[in-house]
């Protein structure tokens, strides 16, 4: 299922579709006949996946996006001083094929124009001009992940044309840049210009630089990880030509762009950009690709000035209410129900900075699997940060479940995402929002028990002589037992008892729901149990005398049956058989809520 990234590229792409500005490059003869409105889109992910828009497939060559590769395969070939010996760092302010060379250095600006670009490519080890290109070739292939070819027609277009860059290269045998034949060196750069190349072999490409030189497909490293921060920081300053501080200003990526219509870009730890449609600017860059560009790194925040103090966000961990269920004591047959279905109710805990890529990976992972699922609920608790546009894929992933039939729920105690809590009682059909995850968790096992329990449910309302802790008193016994007892109503949020009063009693739930609440030092307050007709406490305050250790209040209106601490006292004087059969239940009742609570908080911390 599509999910809210591909919706973004879409929009994007159906954005820049419109805009029919510049024209495609007419100098060379084979790059003057390509259909100029062709169009693609690729994000790829440091994780390997790949959103498309568009002729995604479709071959192109790659043109001056090989300068960056070549460069950083000279640097590995030389090292950074030998290559620095040969052409500079800096921003040119000249467009791409200027004839010229630093006036003080002697030396071209940068490796991204072509008088540097000649310069990497004659800096290249190997036997010959066949040798050498062979190496060129393959480096572009571990970046892609496949194997890329030269386009022989777009070759000898280039080489019968390309008298410009001839005179370039004649200027650096003459500065002594290059050093060998200078037709050899042009012509290696014509050939690794002419490597065929799709819009998603240029995502991989850019997002093998963002993982520190590693394909994210193929695991195999491109180039090592000081070299292409090097690479990376000269695309930030000089590959987008005489644009590239206008570039830098409104994108803030590190990029490069080709006259046969591509653009790459690059996010360092997160995400690489491709871009094709040929039609250009007059600084030679693709017009779509740069509003492309410009747009995603709007609407994903992608400026690189704006980062995540951590390199991803994403899930923390995730689990299913069948491993780790709520406190809320449920019947033998919805216990049932949930180990059989509850693996359809799942709990995803997002932590760090939740900018894109993080939104963008827990996005990707909860849809994948939401076709399989009744419930969701997405605990970002330990989120510090989130931007507008994980806040929108988060809201927009929620709207698509639902549409699926699967129900939704935050944990969102500091309202990082805006959105107001919901009592667990509550239905709201734009996805509930909790303050504690156990609340979420009790919701998560409703929704599943709603769909595949319809016997022997949890009882909204139990009668004192079928409530479970008394269900095994003799008739006597009961009689006995119902004289001492008195009867107490609570309205909703109304406290019951309060965190360090005296015990006063055994409280037996006859209707409604109480929960067991814990004040924090921030002020807010956390659900440490949730009760249902048919459960008691107070029991062990009473039993150890000491006062209660957190409030008890109303989340519906409630009816109690209330056994007085005075009275509970007396019965062992009075009717110590009826003492003992409460204090056998009381007991098997606390070891199984014990029990419970203990997996799933083992769960959720990771174990024991």
């Amino acid at each position: 299922m599509p999910n809210v990234v591909d919706d973004i590229v879409a929009e994007v792409a159906a954005l820049c579709r419109e805009n029919r500005d510049g024209a495609v490059a007419d100098y060379i003869p084979e790059l003057a006949s390509v259909p100029a409105d062709e169009f693609a889109l690729c994000i790829a992910t440091t994780d390997g996946y790949v959103y498309e828009s568009g002729s995604a497939r479709t071959e192109f060559t790659i043109q001056s996006i090989s300068k960056p590769f070549t460069y950083g395969l000279a640097l590995a070939d030389n090292g950074p001083a030998a290559v620095a010996a040969k052409v500079d760092v800096e921003p040119s302010g000249e467009p791409f094929n200027e004839i010229s060379l630093d006036p003080v250095t002697e030396r071209p600006r940068n490796p991204m124009i072509n008088a540097g670009a000649i310069t990497s490519a004659a800096l290249i080890h190997g036997a010959d001009v066949a040798e050498r290109f062979e190496r060129i070739r393959r480096c572009y292939s571990r970046y892609a992940g496949r194997e890329l070819t030269m386009n022989d027609a777009v070759y000898l277009s280039e080489a019968k044309t390309g008298h410009r860059n001839r005179a370039i290269g004649h200027m650096l045998r003459s500065f002594g840049i290059v050093t060998g034949n200078p037709d050899d060196a042009v012509d290696l750069y014509f050939r690794q210009c002419s490597i065929d190349v799709t819009c998603r072999d240029l995502a991989l490409m850019a997002a093998t630089m963002a993982n520190n030189g590693i394909n994210p497909v193929t695991h195999e490293r491109a180039l090592a990880t000081e070299q292409i921060e090097r690479v990376l920081s000269v695309m930030t300053t000089c590959g987008m030509y005489d644009a590239a501080g206008d570039w830098v200003a409104r994108v803030g990526l590190p990029a490069k762009s080709g006259v046969g219509g591509g653009v790459l870009a690059v996010l360092p730890g997160q995400i690489g950009i491709a871009v094709y449609s040929p039609r250009l600017d007059a600084h030679g860059n693709s017009v779509r690709g740069v509003q492309a560009c410009s747009e995603l790194s709007k609407r994903l925040e992608l400026h690189f000035m704006h980062v995540t103090r951590a390199a991803r966000s994403a899930i923390r961990s995730q689990y299913t209410i069948a491993e780790a269920p709520s406190r809320l004591r449920r019947t033998d047959t919805e216990r049932t129900t949930l180990s059989q279905f509850g693996n359809r109710a799942r709990i995803y805990e997002l932590h760090g900075d939740l900018l894109f890529a993080g939104a963008e990976t827990a996005v990707r992972e909860i849809t994948d699997h939401g076709d399989d699922l009744d419930a969701v609920v997405i605990d970002i608790r330990r989120v510090d940060d989130v931007s507008a546009v994980a806040n929108r894929m988060i809201a927009d992933m929620q709207a698509a479940l639902t549409d699926r039939g699967c129900r939704t729920a935050l944990v969102d105690p500091d309202g990082l995402l805006g959105r107001t809590t919901s009592s667990v009682l509550i239905d709201d059909p734009d996805g509930r929002v909790f303050v504690d995850i156990d609340a979420a968790a009790q919701w998560c096992e409703d929704v599943v028990l709603d769909r595949y329990c319809f016997v022997d449910r949890q009882p909204k309302k139990v009668d004192l002589a079928r409530h479970p802790l008394l269900a095994t008193l003799t008739s006597e016994q009961f009689e006995r037992f119902a004289l001492e007892i008195e009867r107490r109503t609570f309205a909703r949020g109304e406290v019951v008892v309060r965190r360090g009063e005296q015990a006063s009693g055994i409280h037996f739930l006859l209707e409604g729901q109480i929960s067991s609440t814990l004040t924090d030092a921030q002020g807010r307050t956390r659900r440490v149990a949730t009760l249902s007709p048919g459960m008691s406490f107070g029991e062990m305050a009473l039993l150890v005398g000491e006062p209660y250790l957190y409030d008890v209040r109303a989340d519906s209106a409630v009816q109690l049956a209330v056994l007085p601490a005075e009275r509970f006292a007396d019965l062992t004087a009075s009717a110590p058989e009826l003492k003992l059969a409460l204090l056998e239940r009381l007991a098997a009742g606390a070891y199984a809520q014990m029990d419970s609570a203990i997996r799933s908080i083992a769960l959720r911390s990771g174990g024991f």
